[in-house]
């Protein structure tokens, strides 16, 4: 008999168990990267990162989930991130990534995210869940589903690393964001390369026509900024700002953050 997936298990459990660790069996933490929004000089949001006990790489945490456990880390992401944006105050966007197919029923599943959101006293309108274009995604109407639900109950979407993946653009034609982050890929040395840059304005062009706002990843040079600048975005995220900061906000040098670029 074939082995049973962990969303297999769940969707015969229900919900019961996210809370807490719900049996986890994985020691992990969040860190914060601010999302500038350029053009206001603010803080537009802070993207939650997973990160080791010892502030170790994501990939040191990412490696150690499966079918198994998948659903219930994706549940104690959510949680965990929500629980550290209040108690540092963020009065910004937060926002979290998560496993579409760790997503077995939208209304469900986002359940202890609320229940989390209103126990601390965190809007849910501010809360912007993000999914990975490189997570293999092959039914798009089910995912469509999820973002429908989270859009209804006032939280944003976005499809992070933009470019990267596996259907980027069947994705925008299924599937409704409110954002895309353009992966650092494609915004690396976009400032000398006229292929990037063209790619960039064809991408504005077409979300501008969807409704959908551009998010720059992956910022490392003024240079960088300057052109995505000049494409037309104002969202930006990277180590040019501030690199990401365990269990705290991080620091973002003030002329990086309250004026535009000149």
């Amino acid at each position: 008999m074939a082995k049973e997936s962990g969303s297999d298990t769940v969707s015969r459990q229900g919900c019961g168990g996210c809370t807490g660790n719900g049996g986890l069996d994985l020691d992990f933490t969040m860190a914060f990267q601010p999302i500038v929004d350029v053009a206001a000089g603010t803080i537009f949001a802070q993207e939650a990162l997973v990160r080791g006990p010892g502030g170790e790489g994501a990939q040191t945490v990412i490696a150690q989930v499966n079918d198994d456990n998948r659903y219930r880390f994706d549940q104690r992401c959510r949680v965990m991130a929500v629980e550290w944006a209040a108690r540092l105050g963020f009065d910004c966007g937060l926002s979290i990534n998560f496993m579409p197919n760790a997503v077995y029923q939208p209304e469900r599943c986002i359940q202890t995210t609320l229940d989390a959101a209103q126990r601390v006293g965190f809007p849910v309108s501010n809360i912007i869940l993000e999914f990975n274009e490189g997570e293999q995604v092959l039914d798009h109407a089910h995912l469509r589903n999820i973002v429908d639900h989270y859009q209804a109950i006032g939280m944003k979407t976005a499809i992070d690393d933009f470019g990267a993946g596996f259907s980027g653009l069947n994705l925008l034609a299924d599937v409704h964001p409110d954002y895309i982050k353009l992966d650092m890929a494609l915004i690396r040395g976009v400032d000398t390369c006229r292929s990037r840059r063209a790619i960039v304005k064809g991408v504005m062009s077409m979300c501008a026509d969807l409704d959908i706002t551009v998010i720059a990843e992956g910022i490392e040079s003024r240079e960088e900024l300057h052109a995505l600048w000049d494409a037309g975005i104002h969202l930006f995220q990277g180590w040019y700002f501030a690199a990401a900061a365990v269990e705290a906000a991080p620091d973002i040098p003030a002329e990086r953050l309250g004026c535009r670029p000149v």
